[in-house]
């Protein structure tokens, strides 16, 4: 069945949700390999050993890319376009981690010796690039 005035086949947007969802997770899984290799620390390790620290810094960074991944797939009408924000909104979460790490030297250490607190605020600073990263893209 045909939209008439969209001149849109139903199957396409079906298509182009799988399209976007797919990509959309497995840019958020990129991200997080990414985001992970480029930490002097090894977070699954701790996480698995139930070091909530490095969880909450990396889920705050895995949640603020994941809000510039929705925006982009919101605010953009090209694929090609959707994949460019992505990459872009990756590499302004691993530089805030690099100037956050730089800011505090002791951060990995920290993160590894379940300082609650350095994980947290590491975890925000994290989702605040990402919310004001997604923003931009509107």
């Amino acid at each position: 069945m045909i939209a008439p005035r969209l001149g849109i086949m139903p199957m396409d947007a079906f298509y182009n949700y799988v399209l976007h969802l797919f990509s959309g997770l497995l840019m958020v899984g990129g991200f997080a390999a990414i985001y992970m290799w480029v930490t002097p620390f090894h977070e699954l390790a701790l996480i698995r050993q139930g070091v909530v620290a490095p969880a909450l810094s990396l889920g705050g960074a895995v949640i603020g890319f994941s809000l510039t991944v929705a925006s982009s797939i919101l605010h953009n009408d090209h694929y090609l376009l959707f994949l460019l924000w992505c990459v872009s909104g990756l590499s302004v979460q691993v530089l805030a981690y690099a100037l956050l790490a730089r800011a505090f030297p002791r951060l990995p250490v920290q993160l590894a010796s379940n300082n609650v607190a350095a994980g947290a605020a590491a975890g925000v600073v994290s989702l605040v690039v990402g919310i004001v990263n997604a923003a931009c893209m509107s």
